[in-house]
């Protein structure tokens, strides 16, 4: 009676979708690396047939998940956050290097990657921490600790030069609005890689007076007074005239870029001090976000050629046409456009892709294995995958949103938002719209390290909705 109660208890919506992605994604592991000389689709010297060890692997897994107590999981959030904390400050001395990124540990027979359950670990201590009745929405001290939370394992990622891994982590961001972070904090946030692209784009001068002209903008609706506006203005052109003249009677050769950043600097301090002096707010805030664009500004530069390895750089340069190399760094992307775009409405059919068979699309079982999809399925295939993965989100906010305790709600979100987040980008990349950065696209990528931490994401959650219940 109890057995078949907590059969009734779980959500077999979620159960059989999950299910359902896996065996496609199997079969298109097995499309993709398929070999003639192999063509058992159980043959376990092939990817096919070691993706189906850790797909039983997996399934032995959440169904252990189901029968733990959910309270193991609150009482363990921090502990397990530490440990996996300790996990990849080892991966540094000890861990092995592969496309790149010393992210791997290497036991013999198989490799584990530590960052996918990073995001597991990072998803149970925000929910703990931010589901605590203490927790506060307004207090800067509570949202320090959870930018700490969130940042340290991003911090230890970006020392082993895995930036795919690293970036998934901003995702939590979203779970932070939910609970009450406020919206400005995201399109701040937005802004500053706004300033990004556009500083690769175009000369910072403009760039520079795109900013004064923002300001300007900003500062009337914040005064609504015509006068007010035109001081500011009239401030910034003389600030301009006498950097001007002092250049042209000290007989130095300044660019305008330079000469611009006159009235940009004196412009915060004008802002500054009229804040102070009026009490207003507002008035610091807009000069204090001046000031961070142009540290913004001035730090593109220096990230993009000195953070960013090389073929980050050349995929961003492609993304953005800057430059263009479909033989180079562009051949990835290039080449899983014409698989997906070859596959037209219908397909070409199972095993029938000839960009797939051939080889032409690298890490095609990996991280562009939507290319296979796109080939073999075509855009029908495609958007019925697309269709699962939406309800699959969908269905987990619901979960979520019916969980009575914060914890498992906040859990629930991050869940979503990192399954969101891998599918958003992995898709993005397969087509052009995002630079390659290494991505698994859930629960269909070949691996068990990110089918094995999707999976305990995902079935923690059905664990906690099956105790709500």
């Amino acid at each position: 009676m109890a057995r078949g109660s907590a059969l009734n208890r779980v959500d077999w919506g979620l159960v059989f979708l999950y299910l359902i992605l896996v065996t496609l994604g199997w079969l298109s592991i097995y499309a993709s690396a398929y070999n003639e000389a192999h063509p058992s689709i159980l043959d376990f010297s092939q990817r096919y047939g070691q993706q189906l060890l850790w797909i039983s692997a997996a399934v032995i897994l959440a169904t252990a998940i189901l029968f733990i107590d959910r309270r193991f999981f609150y009482a363990f959030a921090y502990i397990i956050y530490v440990t996996l904390l300790f996990v990849l400050l080892l991966v540094l001395f000890i861990g092995v290097a592969k496309h790149g990124a010393r992210s791997w540990l290497d036991f013999g027979f198989f490799k584990i990657q530590p960052s996918e359950f990073g995001k597991f670990a990072t998803a149970l201590a925000l929910a703990r921490y931010m589901g605590r009745a203490q927790f506060q929405r307004h207090s800067l001290r509570d949202w320090m600790r959870v930018a700490l939370i969130i940042g340290l394992p991003v911090g230890l990622i970006l020392l082993q030069n895995d930036l795919g891994s690293a970036i998934v982590y901003s995702t939590f961001l979203l779970v932070c609005y939910r609970e009450g972070m406020r919206g400005e904090v995201l399109l701040f946030l937005l802004f500053v890689a706004a300033i990004f692209i556009f500083e690769l784009l175009f000369d910072k001068l403009y760039i520079l007076l795109g900013l004064l002209l923002l300001t300007l903008v900003a500062y009337y609706f914040l005064q609504r007074q015509p006068k007010a506006l035109l001081r500011l203005l009239l401030f910034q052109l003389l600030s301009f005239a006498v950097a001007y003249a002092a250049s042209r009677l000290l007989g130095w050769e300044w660019e305008w870029y330079v000469l611009s950043l006159f009235p940009a600097i004196l412009t915060i301090f004008y802002l500054l001090i009229q804040s102070f002096l009026q009490r207003l707010r507002n008035l610091w805030i807009l000069g204090g976000l001046l000031a961070f664009s142009l540290l913004c500004s001035f730090s593109v530069d220096y990230v993009f050629n000195n953070v960013l390895d090389t073929h980050h750089q050349r995929r961003i340069n492609d993304l953005l046409g800057i430059e263009n190399d479909p033989l180079g760094w562009g051949y990835n992307v290039n080449q899983s456009m014409i698989a997906i775009g070859s596959g037209g409405l219908w397909g070409k059919g199972f095993l029938e892709g000839t960009q797939t068979k051939f080889n032409f699309v690298p890490e095609q079982s990996t991280d562009f294995i939507f290319c296979t999809v796109g080939e073999e399925w075509g855009f029908v295939g495609t958007s019925v995958v697309v269709i699962l993965f939406l309800t699959l989100l969908y269905r987990i906010i619901i979960v979520a949103e019916r969980q009575k305790e914060p914890f498992h709600r906040i859990y629930g979100y991050a869940v979503a938002a990192i399954l969101f987040f891998h599918m958003t980008i992995n898709l993005s990349m397969t087509i052009g719209l995002f630079p390659v950065v290494g991505i698994p696209l859930p629960f269909f990528s070949y691996g068990g390290s990110s089918l094995w931490a999707f999976t305990m994401l995902l079935f923690v959650l059905v664990k906690f909705d099956m105790d709500n219940k």
